[in-house]
């Protein structure tokens, strides 16, 4: 049984938690690679000592691949998701650390049904939190996700 939701089901103030996960060096060098990103901040130890925050920094973007990631692992969204359709107002609140363990608070702000007999807008708030439950990353994203099939809405 899939936990997929489709646009019917979600409602303002819907609230889903995914699980936690924790950032690891080699989460921080992949990143680097991937990126191309070796801003001293994230990639030597020796300049990121004399910084405010005594150690390297995770980059800010990893945390929002993060936070779509753990989305997508709750799976409400599986397979009836068309399209993200943004990614607002985004803050960087605090800085991601190696050793910090992350999770995701998804809000349901509003639904739009829209024209379409097909999808629907959700708009949503994604807080990456971490353990002790301080908000790291913040903001709001749009999603397309598909309705009922006609077949599947309950008789009027």
């Amino acid at each position: 049984m899939s936990a997929s939701l489709h646009f019917e089901e979600f409602a303002p103030g819907q609230v889903f938690v995914s699980t936690g996960r924790t950032v690891t060096e080699t989460d921080l060098t992949m990143f680097s690679m991937l990126s191309g990103d070796w801003n001293p901040i994230h990639a030597d130890a020796a300049f990121a000592k004399g910084t405010r925050f005594g150690q390297r920094v995770v980059h800010g973007a990893l945390g929002i691949a993060m936070a779509t990631g753990m989305m997508h692992q709750l799976g409400i969204f599986d397979r009836t998701a068309v399209a993200m359709m943004s990614l607002r107002e985004w803050k960087f609140v605090a800085p991601i650390l190696v050793g910090q363990t992350l999770h995701l608070e998804l809000t349901i702000l509003e639904t739009e049904p829209g024209s379409s007999r097909r999808v629907g807008r959700v708009n949503r708030r994604l807080r990456l939190l971490d353990e002790h439950g301080a908000v790291i990353q913040d903001g709001t994203s749009d999603v397309l996700v598909l309705k009922r099939p006609a077949a599947d809405s309950p008789a009027a």
